[in-house]
């Protein structure tokens, strides 16, 4: 288990790690993207870290890609936030004002792709709490999570897919999906608790999944409009855009859609305003403050 394998009936185009055997079944779960799937032993070639398949390479570099945008949209923020507060707020050259990111609380029902989120989010200074939560039960962690944590943006992901044998061939059907109903479910305990849309946004889904009942359901963002895959960190990458997006601007679409992984076949979503303050005076180091008490 841990093997890196490739699917020779796929044409080896991604990249999937051995999660567990059975017999001469794999169950095996996307590098890159949000896949979860079994296969015979028969169909698995094991592969090197470098050389993934074709689709998982791609996506790599197109990650690598969504990061250095991110990367700069996080330098003209701070540009913006200098041309907003002055000059004068800018002694010695360092800002004096403190940032207020919105926070994020992130349920997924995959934990490798959950550490993965949280490393992205910290190396953004995305303030974020995730928690490992199988899809079924994300409803009632959120009844619980959501007064405590109290959270800007909500991210509900892990595995999703069009079943291939379901009950009714019909795509606008829940039953035809893993896990769809499970993220519809949630959405909905989660519009319970905060109905504005601007005040809790919410980014739901993996791959394949039903996008229209989705927003149907209240999410701001979801996938997957041409259910297809997408990459483990999409929504990351959206639910970064809303938390570092001033609340004096709405979330441009047309700029999130463009530069996710998966672009406009795997998440879409609509207008939605920003959860990025910034406050004065800078917050002061109290181990350093020099006071005298009054009391």
């Amino acid at each position: 288990m841990g093997d890196l394998v490739v699917r020779k009936s796929y044409g080896g185009d991604v990249t999937f790690r051995v999660a567990s055997i059975v017999r001469s079944e794999a169950v095996i779960k996307g590098t890159e993207f949000r896949l979860l799937a079994d296969a015979p032993l028969s169909d698995l070639i094991r592969i090197d870290r470098d050389t993934p398949g074709e689709t998982t390479q791609r996506a790599r570099i197109k990650a690598t890609e969504s990061l250095k945008r991110l990367t700069l949209d996080r330098k003209q923020l701070a540009e913006r936030n200098r041309m907003t507060i002055g000059g004068e707020w800018y002694p010695m050259g360092e800002p004096a004002y403190f940032e207020v990111p919105g926070k994020v609380l992130h349920l997924d029902g995959d934990q490798r792709y959950l550490q993965k989120s949280l490393s992205l989010y910290e190396k953004l200074r995305v303030p974020a709490q995730g928690f490992y939560v199988t899809e079924s039960q994300m409803a009632s962690a959120l009844y619980r999570l959501l007064p405590t944590v109290r959270p800007d943006i909500v991210v509900l992901t892990g595995h999703d897919g069009v079943l291939k044998h379901r009950p009714t061939g019909d795509l606008y059907n829940l039953t035809s999906y893993k896990n769809s109903k499970h993220f519809v479910e949630a959405i909905q305990t989660a519009r319970q608790y905060e109905r504005n849309f601007d005040s809790l946004t919410i980014v739901a889904g993996a791959c394949q999944s039903h996008f229209e009942a989705l927003l149907q359901a209240g999410a701001n963002f979801a996938s997957s409009p041409g259910r297809v895959l997408i990459h483990a960190l999409d929504p990351v990458y959206i639910a970064a855009k809303a938390s570092l997006t001033s609340i004096r601007d709405t979330i441009q679409i047309t700029d999130v859609l463009n530069h996710t992984i998966s672009g406009t076949q795997g998440v879409g979503g609509i207008e939605t305003r920003g959860s990025y303050r910034i406050g004065l005076p800078r917050l002061k180091d109290l181990s350093t403050l020099k006071v005298v008490p009054s009391m």
